[in-house]
């Protein structure tokens, strides 16, 4: 079977294609005949060696996927072969087989297309964990996205306005705000124009933002816990500037501000009973209309380095998928 393969770390150039052995197909486990691959951060971080999690050489990419069962284990019992999925899988998805654990894969609304469940559950699942239970956003809450175009920071900015917030996006250029306005942001800062801090005190009439989603980390990570609101929460997403910012202690005291993580993998595997409930909510409101992804960009398998490339070099809006 074809696959991107990382064979040693650094930039996306380095990934090739290539024919590989097919998985095995182990006790517990489905074999997947992969239609879509999401492309995420994580992935850049992998395939350069500076991720916290990262596989024994050579592996491929992808963390989430959709596709077809083509196998099932003698003991798993719950999918037939045929059946449309979605899949979590730490690496792996842009292949055109994976084998992966039966607890980590669900089946998709067949009004879903591959290519939006392979980039609808880590991005959505994510965002609307750190809002509804790590920031408990309350309707009429001031929410400020940065990343605001990206995938995690648009389904934010999407899942706020469903939840009542009045929503503020920040992004590096006019286009990628644009895109959030569509998504339902009020209101927009240009940080690459903008001093972040000045222009939240002019929108917020001094108050601050009550909820702060932040996935860009570096120095804008100050800029947020200076315009947070009293009783505020930052929640922290990651680190797509490549810095982990160094926490002033003293402002999250002055403001009374929370600073929270967001782990969502591990939310899911402690809290799973809270996750599926979530994960209910989220597929009734893209069955209702009520949330639409959006795809910015698809790339063939053979071509999967350009897609990891594109969101490396922060060039995509959305989400970017390969597709198989």
């Amino acid at each position: 079977m074809k696959a991107i393969l990382c064979k040693e770390h650094g930039s996306p150039d380095m990934l090739s294609f290539e024919d590989v052995t097919e998985p095995a197909l182990e006790t517990g486990q489905v074999r997947i005949g992969v239609k879509a691959c999401g492309v995420n951060f994580p992935d850049v971080l992998m395939i350069a060696g500076k991720y916290q999690m990262q596989p024994p050489l050579p592996f491929s990419p992808g963390a989430e996927l959709a596709g077809e069962i083509l196998q099932t284990a003698s003991d798993v019992t719950q999918f037939q072969v045929g059946q449309r999925v979605l899949a979590l899988s730490a690496f792996g998805g842009m292949a055109e087989q994976i084998c992966v654990p039966a607890q980590t894969v669900m089946p998709i609304p067949d009004e879903m297309p591959f290519e939006t469940a392979a980039g609808f559950l880590l991005t959505y699942g994510t965002s609307y964990y750190g809002l509804k239970q790590r920031g408990e956003l309350q309707a009429g809450e001031t929410l400020l996205v940065l990343g605001a175009a990206g995938g995690v920071g648009l389904a934010a900015v999407e899942l706020g306005h469903r939840l009542g917030a009045n929503v503020i996006a920040a992004a590096s250029s006019a286009e990628k705000l644009a895109i959030a306005q569509e998504y339902g942001a009020s209101m927009s800062i240009n940080y690459a124009q903008e001093n972040l801090k000045d222009r939240m005190r002019e929108l917020t009439r001094g108050k601050g933002a009550d909820v702060i989603y932040d996935p860009v980390g570096g120095e804008l990570f100050d800029q947020c816990l200076r315009s947070i609101a009293w009783n505020g929460r930052l929640l922290v997403i990651g680190f797509a500037s490549g810095t982990i910012p160094k926490i002033p202690a003293n402002l999250p005291l002055l403001k009374g501000a929370s600073i929270v993580g967001v782990f969502w993998g591990r939310f899911a595997e402690k809290e799973a009973a809270v996750h599926q409930q979530n994960t209910r909510q989220l597929f009734a409101w893209y069955a209702e209309g009520k949330i639409r992804p959006k795809i910015s960009r698809t790339f063939a398998l053979e071509d999967g380095a350009a897609a990891i490339a594109m969101l490396a070099e922060r060039r995509a809006t959305g989400k970017v998928v390969v597709t198989i």
